[in-house]
């Protein structure tokens, strides 16, 4: 061993000696241990180094590391509880505040007299897993014909864990959707206080609900329900598609009755049907969501004839008293071959008629004369059967508060050209547009309206379903002769007496009325059936129109039938409209 070693040894060794106890643990076998396995050390594995103190750099980022730590941490703690400590009480608060939405009742729907087409019941649905908001269910009388007129609603919809994603009713048709801003009132808010296991300590009303307001329609419930039963009866009887009814008051526009058949069941649209159900009635081919008084449009036949003979006097092509022969049919040569002329039947030979008489009996052969010219009686010619038409509305929109009302047609060498691929007019268009026939198409309630119109000399009214009528229902006024007037009522009076509406001549009240047959379909084979007409004849008061949708022509009871059931219903039950 080398000397300056074993020195170091006996150094180390005496100096234990001196200070005691103090170093007699350290075993010199240790040293001489280390010593000898000084050359072997393996540093890479930490043998043999010696540690080394933290530099004074590394501990300065250290400390600015760790001061940066602890200032996000103040920082943040500043952000809960000053910056944002309101906003997390609110949250706090609403932990234990529950909000309840207490929705107003909707209005209550009413017939003129009172009687309910649409009100209310309680129904709960919850709003959420610890609270229930309450509504009031829809219900709907069983009172047939008024789903059209009266509509549905949907109730406010959730999600799949019950919470209330919609606030309001869905009014989706009908008087439900067009005041839906009267109807639907204001919904109100409950606050409810519970405490940490869920108890209820306190509540209280913060808004109270505002009840949405009831409507009084014009309608009667009772006439609108045996309209809609007649009408049902002679289609399934008799193998019409659907048929459509309006009663209208002829001085201030309100509408006595609108049904239309068939009709959707109200109650179970509004608390919802699967799908499978829904679509049954959505592809049904009676088409039960069509309201037909304001969305059909159907090809009018001879109740326009009036409007044309008004027209036709106006226009002095003719006088009322002169007589046109009817042997059933008229004949016009063919230019081009004269073995093919055309031949425009009359549906039955009426002899010689006036102009009363041809409006009673419906005599299409006077009507070919004073439309398309005949025989040397001049006619009014395609371009003002086309005016008088447009004068009085007939095909326009009526502007009645329901959705879905449709505008009509009126045939014309440019509807005419369009539509069939350029080609020109035609004498014989003339002739049939002169019978309601051809491209004519005309809603029920335009229909009514325009009867309404000949009852009250020229007013042209905005029809309404709420009692009481507009403020100003006179949408304009039309200019005509009294006397021209007279002859014309006086020929619809008469198809009561003795022509073509005969049906309704009954004891208990004078009517005037036109009936109308309108060929459809390939071949002719299928009808629509009309009555149109007013009532009292001497002081007018309400006028009404009924078709029947696509009958089979061989059919003989047509909507003048329905109309004899309704005049015999109101004269047992309420007799008052008939003064």
């Amino acid at each position: 061993m080398p000397k300056h070693l074993l020195s170091r040894i006996r150094h180390s060794f005496n100096l234990s000696h001196k200070v005691g106890r103090k170093y007699r643990d350290i075993n010199p076998e240790d040293i001489f241990l280390d010593s000898a396995n000084l050359p072997g050390f393996e540093e890479h594995s930490l043998e043999g180094r010696i540690e080394r103190p933290m530099g004074h750099a590394t501990f300065t980022g250290l400390k600015v590391v760790l001061g940066l730590i602890l200032f996000i941490l103040i920082g943040k703690l500043w952000m809960l509880s000053i910056h944002d400590g309101p906003v997390y009480a609110q949250i706090s608060d609403n932990n234990r505040l529950e909000q309840t939405l207490i929705f107003a009742n909707r209005g209550v729907i009413n017939d003129r007299n009172g009687v309910e087409l649409a009100g209310n019941a309680i129904k709960e649905e919850n709003s959420s897993t610890t609270s229930q908001s309450i509504f009031s269910g829809r219900t709907y009388p069983s009172i047939a014909g008024l789903a059209h007129v009266i509509g549905y609603i949907k109730y406010p919809q959730a999600d799949q864990n019950g919470v209330l994603y919609e606030k309001d009713y869905q009014a989706k048709a009908g008087v439900e959707l067009a005041y839906d801003k009267q109807l639907k009132g204001v919904n109100g808010l409950k606050l409810r206080e519970t405490d940490v296991l869920g108890h209820v300590t306190s509540e209280s009303v913060v808004d109270k609900p505002v009840d949405g307001e009831t409507l009084t329609l014009s309608i009667d419930s009772g006439i609108n329900e045996q309209l809609y039963k007649g009408i049902e009866a002679l289609a399934k009887k008799s193998g019409f598609v659907g048929g459509a009814g309006v009663i209208m008051d002829v001085r201030t526009g309100e509408l006595l009755a609108m049904t239309s058949y068939p009709e959707y069941d109200q109650n179970a649209l509004t608390g919802g049907l699967d799908k499978k159900s829904f679509n049954s009635l959505l592809n049904n081919p009676a088409h039960p969501f069509l309201n037909r008084a304001v969305g059909g449009l159907y090809t009018p036949g001879s109740i326009v004839k009036p409007v044309f003979a008004l027209a036709a006097l106006n226009e002095k092509i003719i006088s009322p008293d002169k007589q046109i022969l009817s042997t059933g049919s008229i004949t016009v040569p063919n230019p081009y071959d004269p073995s093919k002329p055309s031949i425009f039947k009359d549906w039955k030979a009426h002899g010689l008629t006036d102009m009363r008489e041809a409006i009673a009996v419906s005599s299409d052969t006077y009507f070919y004369s004073i439309g398309g010219g005949y025989g040397g009686q001049r006619g009014l010619g395609i371009g003002l059967l086309d005016k008088y038409l447009s004068l009085f509305e007939a095909t326009s929109k009526t502007g009645i508060e329901l959705s879905g009302e449709i505008e009509g047609v009126i045939p014309t060498p440019e509807w005419k050209a369009a539509k069939f691929n350029g080609d020109i007019w035609r004498l014989g268009d003339t002739y049939i547009t002169s019978i309601g026939q051809y491209g004519t198409q005309v809603t029920p309630l335009a229909a009514a309206r325009l009867m309404a119109t000949l009852a009250n000399h020229g007013k042209i009214l905005t029809p309404s379903l709420l009692k009481g009528g507009m403020a100003n229902p006179v949408e304009k006024t039309l200019s005509f002769n009294e006397a021209d007037w007279q002859v014309v009522l006086e020929g619809m009076r008469e198809s009561v007496t003795y022509g073509t509406s005969l049906g309704l001549n009954v004891p208990y009240v004078k009517a005037a009325g036109k009936t109308g047959t309108a060929e459809v379909g390939s071949g002719k084979s299928y009808v629509h059936s009309w009555s149109a007409g007013f009532f009292p004849f001497d002081n007018p008061h309400y006028a009404w129109a009924v078709v029947m949708e696509k009958g089979p022509a061989t059919n003989t009871i047509g909507a003048t039938s329905i109309m004899r059931q309704v005049f015999d219903w109101m004269e047992l039950n309420e007799p008052q409209y008939f003064e």
